[in-house]
């Protein structure tokens, strides 16, 4: 079964904020309010031996999200391609999905009282294209595609980089799926998990 996610390069990512431009400007997303947010990891290590990279944080599209089973409506689910989305008619606010993400992923939208994230934009996959992060990448660092498919352009690039070079968020049973590729010495963030992505809408 197919399962769209995302694959990020640190070793290209050049901490442009590009993809939270893009993809504020694409979904509406209000001030204050991170589905993509691009966080500075470092320096560490000892002079000379020092390192500093960025480590842009989403929505991991958990193959078995705690969103979508603490959801009381079923407002949070899963499409067939397991892309996690939230159905805003029947979103009743009241952000267990935002308690059970260990990322911090989800944020609430105060207008609206309703729960927002990331949707790697399905609206234009129907139409074709990628999602606007990934589009707008000025580094060429993030692609999109089925990592269940040896063909598409997510598994060739891990298959490419390797299994060292392969990391992915602290898993707590979720089972993250998006991959992130870092040839560099310490992937410090495996083990402390992200600032909190998801944050509370100041509008309304």
């Amino acid at each position: 079964m197919a399962h769209k996610t995302l694959v990020i390069d640190l070793d290209r990512c050049l901490g442009c904020f590009s993809c939270e431009v893009a993809c504020k400007m694409e979904n509406g997303v209000a001030l204050g309010v991170y589905f993509n947010k691009v966080l500075t990891i470092g320096p560490t290590g000892t002079f000379p031996d020092v390192e500093m990279y960025f480590l842009p944080t989403v929505c991991q599209e958990c193959a078995d999200a705690p969103c979508v089973k603490v959801c009381p409506t079923g407002a949070s689910y899963k499409t067939e391609d397991g892309i996690v989305l939230i159905n805003k008619d029947i979103c009743i606010g009241c952000r267990y999905c935002m308690m059970a993400c260990p990322y911090g992923a989800r944020s609430f939208n105060n207008d609206a009282k309703v729960v927002e994230k990331c949707t790697l934009c399905v609206h234009l996959q129907a139409i074709g294209e990628q999602p606007a992060c990934v589009k707008n990448c000025c580094g060429k660092a993030r692609l999109f595609g089925d990592i269940d498919d040896p063909a598409s352009d997510v598994s060739k690039a891990l298959k490419a980089a390797g299994s060292d070079a392969v990391h992915s968020l602290p898993d707590v049973g979720n089972h993250p799926s998006v991959r992130y590729i870092l040839h560099r010495k310490t992937a410090t963030w495996q083990q402390s998990q992200p600032e909190n992505t998801g944050r509370e809408s100041q509008n309304g």
